[in-house]
């Protein structure tokens, strides 16, 4: 994945002059995932450069040249420090468009590894993709694969409106399901793994299905994709699982023709659960699908805790507490 996410901006890069790419640490050293790796060399310093540890001067410098024409890429070293900048995303960048009647867009991206799995603590392994999607103005992804992450990057560089592309960092060397006491695996022994050269590109709104079933009907993202097919195969349940990739805008009418056809839901996510965007989904499940239900929908997320570096597979919701999930519903 880190290939992929790299490659997106190599491509996009050479496509375009106006697409720049800046942060901590992104360009001699090439970012702390090695995501920028060799894009300074080949395109040179003003053009993917270092920055003061200012999140709040990034994302403020990104709004002033997106404002001006460019197309800022920006790394936020990790999701958790995110924060400084919160007031530029939300009272800056997702307003322009808004606020300037159509005269000015911001097409910037804002890249930031997100979510636990790596021991990182409660400062490295936050998930807050929900503080964006109740933001009007903003656009929301979280890629589940290598295949994924170069086609939705490369969309969200090229949309005119700013793009949190959230990157989940347990993803970037394989498919982790979860089950973390055996050997990971990597990205080549995986279908999505294998990535197309040159350009393409995935809309974004716009869900997939990763697994058909029938019994029940199991929506996740980002790493929780994984955990959902595992949690599937381990149990035996017949689930349908849903790859939403895009969170803001969601794809709403493949969910509704999932649990219309199951009867039945289970929604799985990493980041704390009061409040979390499972809440949503869930709502939108009840307003949407109603008659359909066969049971009420179940939530499976992180604890209303700051993230337990001495508990991380407790926190972690794996395939073990996703399949009692999948089991209370059946039998409900």
């Amino acid at each position: 994945m880190i290939e992929a996410v790299r490659s997106a901006m190599d491509v996009s890069m050479a496509r375009d002059d106006d697409v720049v790419v800046f942060g901590e640490d992104v360009g001699y050293f090439g970012g702390v995932f090695r995501c920028t790796q060799g894009l300074q060399a080949k395109y040179g310093k003003t053009r993917c450069f270092d920055t003061p540890i200012s999140e709040s001067g990034i994302v403020g410098t990104a709004i002033g040249m997106a404002a001006y024409g460019l197309k800022p890429c920006v790394e936020i070293q990790f999701a958790d420090y995110m924060y400084p900048a919160y007031d530029q995303i939300t009272q800056e960048a997702a307003r322009i468009r808004y606020r300037s009647n159509g005269d000015f867009t911001c097409p910037i991206v804002l890249r930031m590894p997100t979510g636990g799995g790596i021991f990182g603590g409660q400062t490295h392994s936050q998930s807050p993709e929900a503080l964006f999607t109740h933001v009007c103005g903003l656009k929301v992804v979280v890629p589940s694969n290598p295949y994924d992450a170069k086609g939705l990057l490369i969309a969200a560089i090229e949309d005119p409106d700013p793009v949190m592309f959230l990157e989940p960092k347990r993803l970037y060397n394989g498919p982790f399901d979860g089950h973390h006491e055996r050997p990971v695996t990597p990205w080549s022994k995986h279908e999505l793994g294998e990535v197309p050269e040159g350009h393409y590109s995935i809309p974004i709104g716009k869900a997939d299905v990763r697994r058909a079933g029938s019994a029940v009907t199991v929506i996740a993202y980002g790493t929780m994709v994984h955990v959902a097919l595992a949690a599937a195969e381990d149990t035996g349940i017949d689930a349908e699982v849903i790859d939403l990739r895009s969170l803001l805008p969601l794809d709403l009418d493949t969910i509704v023709q999932s649990v219309g056809k199951t009867g039945r839901c289970v929604v799985v996510h990493e980041a704390t659960l009061t409040s979390g965007f499972g809440g949503e989904i869930a709502s939108l499940v009840q307003e949407h699908c109603f008659y359909h239900l066969e049971a009420p929908v179940v939530r499976v997320a992180g604890w209303d805790t700051p993230y337990p570096h001495a508990q991380e597979w407790d926190y972690f919701p794996g395939p073990g507490r996703v399949g009692r999930a999948l089991a209370e519903v059946m039998e409900a």
